[in-house]
């Protein structure tokens, strides 16, 4: 962790401020450590350059073993497809060029797919993750000295208020147990005028009937090794049938609906051996969750107003992606 990411912490209990102690350094980089809360004397140690907030979350067993599990699949770098950068651009509306200097808030960063790319910008950016996760995040966004690592719960964000000027919450907000609070969380964080964008799983009245949401009862329950491991067993069988099946017209789409396996047909950019990896991610990606509760475009404006965000729209067509400004003072 960089020396200047301390100025921006603050106790997730408290708010009080946090002293550096017994700081080991490698280069310009903080390797180890400890935060001391002033005001509640609660210490929070650094542990392989990260502050760690949050400690054994029951988010490890599934995104953290996803994440460390499949670390690659989803980076630009290692697919040569620029998959993620087209998204966060896309969900986002900002512009790479812009982001020069601000200071930027990843929630939720997983493995550091929006991270690899935002930090390419030359802005200032911060990867929050509750889950050891964030030790994926970190293999993937060594190379940039503008990045910083913090493990904790998006509920309890160990940040002062106002000191962002943008935050993005990306495909993480259905995985809490509480969607609108967790949006709800983010705004304080940012300066007047600072900039809100947040994307999630959109419920419908036929969302539920989605064939993961009927099998999830007993694969979020099941222990994560063993799901991964049937998932790769039946794969073989499973993307060649889906392959099939989801690009027939019109039925495709119901089949898809029907049928949990993350195939996603019609991505010409990646090759079939990079579709067949990404199926195996994304499937156990829909099964394993401890949580999985998508939002209705209402829910997600009303967080999001209700919090002090102003001028909130929808970004695109494709998926609940809602973008907005923090009231000026």
């Amino acid at each position: 962790m960089n020396r200047a990411l301390v100025d921006i912490l603050a106790c997730p209990s408290c708010k009080g401020s946090l002293r550096l102690e017994s700081a080991e350094c490698e280069a310009t980089k903080i390797v180890t450590g400890s935060l001391a809360c002033g005001g509640c004397g609660v210490e929070f140690p650094i542990r392989a350059g990260v502050p760690r907030f949050v400690t054994d979350h029951p988010a490890d067993s599934s995104f953290g073993y996803q994440w460390n599990t499949f670390r690659r699949e989803q980076l630009d770098s290692a697919t040569g497809v620029s998959l993620s950068a087209a998204r966060l651009w896309s969900e986002t509306g900002w512009r790479a060029a812009d982001m020069v200097d601000r200071r930027v808030l990843d929630v939720g960063c997983g493995a550091g797919r929006f991270l690899e790319v935002m930090a390419r910008t030359g802005c200032r950016l911060v990867g929050v993750d509750v889950s050891s996760a964030i030790d994926a995040a970190a293999a993937t966004i060594q190379q940039f000295d503008n990045t910083d690592l913090v493990q904790a719960d998006v509920f309890r964000l160990p940040f002062r208020d106002g000191v962002f000027d943008d935050c993005y919450f990306i495909g993480v907000a259905q995985h809490t147990p509480d969607p609108e609070r967790a949006i709800r969380a983010l705004p304080r964080l940012l300066k007047p005028e600072g900039r809100l964008a947040v994307s999630a799983y959109e419920r419908r009245r036929w969302t539920l009937w989605n064939g993961k949401y009927l099998l999830r009862p007993l694969t979020r329950r099941m222990n994560k090794r063993l799901l991964l491991g049937l998932i790769r067993a039946t794969m073989p069988v499973l993307f060649p049938l889906s392959e099939l099946l989801f690009r027939i017209p019109v039925a495709g789409k119901v089949f898809a609906f029907a049928i949990p396996v993350a195939n996603y047909v019609h991505m010409q950019d990646l090759g079939w051996r990079q579709r067949y990896r990404l199926a195996v991610l994304d499937t156990f990606d829909r099964l394993a969750p401890d949580f999985d509760l998508p939002l209705s475009e209402e829910e997600m404006v009303s967080a999001m107003h209700a919090s002090g965000i102003e001028a909130v729209r929808r970004q695109t067509p494709h998926g609940l992606n809602v973008v907005g400004v923090r009231a000026a003072r």
